[in-house]
C-alpha cells in the first residue's frame, strides 16, 4: 500500500446508500478512520482516552530444536519457507526472529497498550518456538493477545481433519500462548473499545464463536474484530477471504502443496457465512484487521474498513491508534 493519509467518512464511502441516512444511522458509532503507511487511527466519540496498539501477524518463525525431530517429515517445508526475508521497508536482508524482536521493541518504545499476535507466529507447532516466543512477551512487560493462524498448528502430512488438528496441537503446543484465555475466542477492553479476537484459521466460524462475537457487539461499546484470515470482500479471490460464496473444494488449489484436508464440497458452513453478514451489518464496529496474504490491503464494506497487514517476517507490523472523537 503506497504511504497514504485518507480519512474515510462513511457517509460517503458506503456506495448504494442513502447518505443522509448513513451519516445518521453508521457514523456516529462507526466513526472515522485513516491510514498512513502502516499507521491506523480510529477516531470514536465513545472512547474515553486515547491508546494504542501493535498488531503482529505472520513471523513465520521455524525456531526447533531436538524435540521436533520427529516431526521434520510435516515440517521439512515450511521450516525453509522464510529462513532469509527482505525488510518491507528498506530490502534489506533479515529473517523472522529478528523483524519479530524488532516489533517488539517499537511496541516497548511507544507504549502500547496491547500487543496482538494474530496468527502465523510460528510456522509449524515448534515447542522450542512457543517457548522463545513467551519469553519474549515476558521480557516487554506488555500485555499482549494471541489467536492462532493456518500454520501455526499445522504439520503438513499429518493424517486428521482441520478441526481435529487444531484442537490436538493447541492443547499440545501452543496453550502457554493463550494466558489462559480461550484459544478459539478473546476479548480485552481499554478505554471504553472492546478489542475482539477469533480464530478462524481453518476458513470457518464455530457456532460458540458467533455467539460470542454477538455478545460483544451487544454491548453497544465500539468494537474492533482481529481474525487471522481475512473475510471476503468483492473482487478479492477465493484464497483471499473466510466467506467467499465460490469457498470449497473445487477452489481449492494449495491442499496438495500444503498436504492437508481439502475444503469442503458443500463449501462454508451457515454460520460462517452469517458470521460475515453480521460483521458488515454491525453498526458499533469499528473495523476489521487480520494477516494471511502477507501483502497489506484495504477493503472498505458499507462502510467498515478492513485491514490487512504485510508479513511481520518481512519487519512489517500495524500500529492502531484509538482516539475520542
Amino acid at each position: 500500500m503506497k504511504r497514504r493519509d485518507l480519512i474515510y467518512l462513511l457517509s460517503t464511502v458506503s456506495l448504494g446508500f442513502n447518505f443522509k441516512k448513513a451519516e445518521k444511522e453508521i457514523q456516529p458509532s462507526r466513526g472515522t478512520f485513516a491510514i498512513d503507511g502502516n499507521r491506523i487511527r480510529f477516531y470514536n466519540a465513545a472512547i474515553k482516552k486515547r491508546f494504542s496498539m501493535l498488531m503482529i501477524a505472520d513471523t513465520h518463525l521455524f525456531t526447533d530444536d531436538h524435540r521436533g525431530e520427529p516431526y521434520q517429515q510435516y515440517s521439512g517445508r515450511m521450516a525453509k519457507a522464510y529462513n532469509q526475508t527482505k525488510n518491507f521497508e528498506t530490502g534489506e536482508a533479515t529473517f523472522p526472529a529478528a523483524c519479530f524482536q524488532q516489533s517488539l521493541s517499537i511496541a516497548k518504545k511507544e507504549g502500547v497498550s496491547l500487543v496482538a499476535l494474530i496468527g502465523d507466529i510460528l510456522s509449524f507447532p515448534s515447542e522450542a518456538a512457543v517457548e522463545w516466543v513467551s519469553e519474549q512477551m515476558k521480557n516487554t512487560g506488555l500485555p499482549y493477545l494471541y489467536v492462532a493462524g493456518n500454520h501455526d498448528w499445522h504439520y503438513e502430512g499429518m493424517s486428521g481433519s482441520l478441526e481435529s488438528l487444531r484442537k490436538t496441537w493447541i492443547r499440545q503446543r501452543l496453550q502457554p500462548l493463550y494466558q489462559n484465555d480461550h484459544p478459539l475466542m478473546t476479548v480485552r477492553e481499554i478505554n471504553g473499545m472492546l478489542l475482539v479476537a477469533i480464530d478462524n484459521s481453518n476458513y470457518e466460524i464455530l457456532p460458540e464463536q458467533l455467539s460470542f462475537f454477538q455478545k460483544q457487539l451487544a454491548s453497544k461499546l465500539p468494537v474492533l474484530l482481529m481474525i487471522h484470515i481475512p473475510l471476503y470482500a468483492p473482487g478479492r479471490p477465493v484464497s483471499f477471504g473466510c466467506g467467499h460464496p465460490e469457498w470449497g473444494a473445487k477452489a481449492d488449489q494449495n491442499y496438495q502443496l500444503e498436504r492437508r484436508e481439502r475444503w469442503p464440497e458443500k463449501g462454508h458452513t451457515e454460520t460462517t457465512l452469517a458470521f460475515h453478514k453480521e460483521v458488515v451489518n454491525a453498526q458499533n464496529l469499528i473495523g476489521v484487521l487480520a494477516g494471511h496474504t502477507h501483502r497489506q490491503s484495504l477493503d472498505v464494506m458499507n462502510g467498515l474498513p478492513q485491514i490487512v497487514t504485510n508479513a511481520n517476517a518481512t519487519g512489517a507490523y500495524l500500529h492502531i491508534d484509538f482516539i475520542p472523537a
